[in-house]
């Protein structure tokens, strides 16, 4: 298991994980990942607004995020959804899970990207995909952080 800044690969049980700590409530939180007005503006790894987001928020439903053309759109049916502790979608043939948990002022964000193998496992890292998804989380920690101080201003 090769463990990064706030990232597990576990090549045992094909998974990538991801930890981060947000300055903002569970709800904000699962508001971000769920509303196509908020996750245009921090889903990409570049920090590029989404040129269409698309998010049908119910079990079965689906989503599609679409950036200025420098990767493909990005899309999946979500599994479960619990708000506003937990979302499971699959996409790119795994399974995403993103856990909030409360914990003082601050929320936990868990995510973890699970392969379907270790050759798929592979196939994610040599695209990029935990660098990519390192970015993004980084992109909503900073978009919540600015929010919680403008909201802190007024």
């Amino acid at each position: 298991m090769k463990r990064a800044m706030n990232r597990t690969i576990d090549p045992e049980t094909f998974t990538i994980t991801f930890e981060r700590r947000l300055r903002a409530s569970p709800e904000d939180v699962f508001d971000a990942w769920t509303r196509p007005e908020e996750l245009s503006e921090w889903w990409d790894p570049t920090g590029t607004p989404l040129v269409q987001c698309h998010v049908e928020l119910r079990v079965g439903g689906s989503f599609r995020f679409e950036n200025a053309g420098h990767a493909l759109p990005f899309s999946g049916v979500y599994r479960v959804i619990e708000r506003p502790a937990k979302l499971v979608f699959e996409a790119l043939g795994s399974v995403g899970t993103v856990v909030l948990t409360a914990e003082g002022d601050t929320t936990l964000l868990v995510v973890e990207i699970r392969c379907a193998s270790a050759e798929h496992l592979q196939q994610f890292l040599k695209m990029g995909v935990h660098l990519g998804t390192e970015r993004t989380l980084d992109n909503l920690v900073l978009r919540l952080q600015t929010r919680a101080e403008l909201l802190g201003a007024g």
